[in-house]
């Protein structure tokens, strides 16, 4: 590749990716240099890593920065879920390539872990397209329902108009084990219920309710010491505005015209899967799990929360699923299962049988029909996807550790990854 953003670099070398160090990305994009990769054997002009326009920041701390340097957050949002569609390959593919078809651009993505034979599928859009992909959803309904064990119930469509996207970015989140604990623990002092969570490795989002939006910016500048500017206004002084703002102001490096949406691709075996059945849905309850883990110093990479409400004894309760490193999810197993009885919440297991396959390019966004050629390049290997979970730039599935290898090879194949330049190492 000639040219490759610092954004792209940083994920990718976060997902495992050789070559680059993720800490010598984030130098680099946080101080606006461009970093210029070359090979060892040819005399090529190699790959230029193109950083932001630097904002002004001491030099002081560049080996101990902070985990968060923005918060970002978009009000113009709104939710589509689809409850009890089938778990078995093909359904994601199916629902987003309508989406796509109708040129609908999505935002997060999550699909959470099956109850019985069945799962949830949720999205985000911008108020714009609501009507459309609602639309979508509710004309696909109605055959999951002829796919799904009646036992399990009816899949139906789900719609939340007033959203809003709150997230926490900064490349010093790597590693760090607590920064989304402190994030969820933030939202619940100020009150704040978090109705999908979506993670990468530099970024943790949640969808919530717009009404709670300002207080949530607020709360969450002053918890990760970042210098909130005040909130731009509509022309009533009451409502926030609907573009996307940071704080600070730290710019994404900038989109190369020719990238396909797709820069490559990552696969990771060395993951555990999580569950933890019938969580309190209540302000709170993400904050005290994630805090837990952090003083086990265990980090935490993908995290899905269920779209489904279930009554117990009176009390509505959800999904909550994550991944962990294989060596730490035994012990964290224990510790939360032991907690089970003062949290409220019910079993927890774990699977250690699966693979975590990444794509990623800045080319998505703004680009529909992306996550929907994903999908179906795993449907057409009849690869099941177990999770999901997105962000701006990147879309990241579980599947089943027996599918991993042939999960990567689709994708490849999807995207057009596979090189075909023979390279010769001199010996």
């Amino acid at each position: 590749m000639a040219e490759i953003t610092s954004d792209e670099m940083l994920e990718l070398a976060s997902l495992g990716a050789k070559v680059l160090h993720p800490r010598a990305v984030e130098i680099a994009r946080n101080y606006g240099i461009t970093l210029v990769v070359r090979s060892s054997w040819t005399d090529d002009p190699g790959t230029r890593v193109v950083s932001p326009i630097p904002q002004p920041r001491p030099l002081q701390g560049l080996e101990i920065s902070h985990p968060v340097d923005a918060i970002e957050f978009d009000t113009d949002q709104a939710k589509v879920a689809l409850l009890r569609v089938p778990d078995h390959p093909g359904i994601a593919a199916r629902l987003f390539g309508e989406i796509a078809l109708q040129n609908i651009d999505v935002d997060l993505i999550i699909q959470s872990i099956h109850e019985g034979n069945t799962n949830d599928i949720a999205f985000t859009v911008t108020q714009n397209s609501l009507k459309r992909a609602e639309a979508v959803a509710a004309a696909i309904a109605p055959a999951l329902r002829s796919q799904t064990d009646p036992a399990d119930g009816e899949a139906e469509v789900l719609v939340e108009r007033e959203m809003a996207k709150i997230s926490i970015a900064g490349a010093g989140m790597i590693g760090r084990p607590g920064v989304a604990a402190q994030m969820f623990e933030t939202l619940a002092d100020a009150g704040v219920n978090i109705q999908m969570i979506s993670t990468s490795e530099v970024k943790v989002s949640c969808a919530i309710d717009a009404a709670d939006c300002d207080r949530a910016i607020q709360a969450l500048c002053t918890a990760f010491n970042v210098n909130c500017s005040p909130l731009k206004t509509s022309a009533s002084d009451t409502q926030l505005s609907d573009t996307k703002l940071e704080y600070p102001p730290v710019p994404s490096a900038p989109h190369i015209p020719t990238a396909p949406p797709v820069r490559g691709a990552a696969l990771d075996l060395k993951q555990a899967q999580i569950a933890i059945r019938h969580v309190p849905d209540r302000p709170g309850m993400a904050a005290k799990i994630f805090r837990v883990l952090a003083d086990l110093n265990v980090s935490v990479d993908m995290i899905i929360q269920s779209q489904r409400c279930r009554l117990i004894d009176s009390m509505a309760t959800r999904d909550i699923a994550f991944t962990v490193a294989q060596t730490d999810a035994h012990e964290a197993q224990s510790r939360l299962q032991e907690l089970a009885p003062e949290f409220g919440y019910g079993e927890v297991t774990v699977d250690p049988s699966i693979a975590k396959v990444s794509i990623v390019g800045t080319g998505m966004l703004g680009r529909p029909g992306i996550a929907a050629r994903m999908f179906e390049a795993l449907a057409q290997q009849q690869i099941n996807i177990q999770m999901i979970a997105t962000s701006e730039i990147k879309i990241s599935c579980i599947v089943s550790e027996s599918s991993a290898v042939a999960a990567l090879q689709a994708v490849h194949a999807a995207f057009g990854l596979s090189g075909n330049e023979k390279i010769t190492v001199p010996a």
